[in-house]
Parts: structure tokens; C-alpha cells; sequence
């Protein structure tokens, strides 16, 4: 039995009724909140994954350039696997990114809306506190994930140009042509490495200080 309503959770999700989700997790004891712990953690290990891997791109083209005789399409066949390797890891963080939102809308429009439930005025006075630090909080973490995620289009833009161009030009001068353009792609990478390792710190506070709570 909890088998099948797992089954048909998970049903009503990938079917993007997310009202309905929701209130199924919550019969189970899920709360919004947990929802949102897990996809902030779901969405920091993709994170991980996307920074290793735009790493691993960096360390393809940084053989590619070095290059000196020997199988070009083998040097451009792996090249090609790292980047749609690399935009495949991209894409599962925007749609993680997107998760989380869905549940944080849900979660802060019934706070409020319980909120003006309270006849006490401490409680209802600190529920609203607690409710706005938490938003605040949350503010913080998807600016800084939606930071990392905007340098990852430019990067993933330039691995293309890199994969397109030793595609019709599989020759020695095609990968002289990339390595004078390799220096601004390795600062592009660094730059949203470093913007990802900050969006990962951002998610780690937030998840403590949600258990914390």
C-alpha cells in the first residue's frame, strides 16, 4: 500500500500538480518546510556535480591544447562528451533551482496565511519575525544560486564555439585557433566555479539554520 501512494506521489509530481503533491506529503507528515530542506540539499549536490564537471571540461581543453599528433577526432569526440556532459549538468541545476521555488512559494503563502490565524499577539508577533528572517534568508540563497546558474550559459556558449569549430576543422590549426582563445575560457570557468563553491556555502547555512529552527 505505501508502495502504490508513493507511486502515485511521485505520478502527480512529474505531472507538475504540484498543490496536489504537496498536500498528498503533507497527509504523510512531509511538511512544506522539509520539502524545502531536501530540494535545497537536491540542489546544492547538483551544484557539486555541475562544478566537476565543468572541471573536467576545463582539464579536456587544457589536453586539447597541448595536443602534439595523434587521433584529432578522438581529441574532438572527447570534447564534445564534456560539454553535452556539462550542459546536461547545467540543465539539472536550473531545474532544481526551479523546485525549490515552487515549494518556497507554497511554504511562505500558508505561513502568512496561518499567521492571521493567531488570536495571541506574541505568538502571532513572532511567528511573523520568524517568518520574515526565513524569507530573507531565502532571498540570500537563490540570488546566489541564480548568480552561479547565469555564468553557465556563457561558459557552455563558448564550449560549443570551441566543439563546433575543431568539428569542421579537424587539424592542427583549428586547435591553434582554440588554444588563443582558451585563456578567457579557463577564466570563465574558474569565475563560475567560484560562484557555484559560494552558492554551496549559501546552501549549507540555509540548511542549518532550517534545522536549527
Amino acid at each position: 500500500m505505501l508502495r502504490l501512494l508513493l507511486s502515485i506521489i511521485v505520478v502527480i509530481s512529474l505531472g507538475g500538480c504540484q498543490t496536489v503533491y504537496f498536500d498528498a506529503m503533507e497527509k504523510m507528515g512531509i511538511a512544506k518546510r522539509d520539502i524545502l530542506v531536501d530540494r535545497v540539499e537536491d540542489a546544492r549536490d547538483a551544484q557539486t556535480e555541475v562544478q566537476e564537471q565543468f572541471n573536467s571540461a576545463l582539464e579536456e581543453l587544457t589536453v586539447l591544447i597541448n595536443f602534439d599528433g595523434g587521433d584529432i577526432q578522438g581529441a574532438y569526440d572527447a570534447l564534445s562528451d564534456q560539454y553535452e556532459a556539462s550542459k546536461s549538468a547545467a540543465d539539472n541545476v536550473s531545474n532544481r533551482i526551479g523546485k525549490i521555488e515552487s515549494v518556497a512559494d507554497a511554504l511562505f503563502e500558508e505561513w502568512q496565511e496561518e499567521i492571521e490565524q493567531y488570536n495571541n499577539a506574541n505568538f502571532k508577533r513572532n511567528s511573523q519575525k520568524q517568518l520574515r528572517d526565513t524569507q530573507n534568508s531565502y532571498a540570500k540563497l537563490l540570488r546566489s544560486m541564480r548568480r552561479a546558474e547565469s555564468k553557465m550559459s556563457p561558459v557552455l556558449s563558448s564550449l560549443k564555439d570551441n566543439v563546433l569549430y575543431l568539428k569542421h576543422n579537424l587539424n592542427a590549426r583549428a586547435i591553434s585557433a582554440i588554444s588563443i582563445e582558451f585563456k578567457g575560457l579557463k577564466q570563465e570557468i574558474q569565475s563560475l566555479i567560484n560562484e557555484v563553491n559560494k552558492s554551496i556555502t549559501e546552501s549549507n547555512q540555509f540548511i542549518a539554520a532550517m534545522d536549527n529552527k
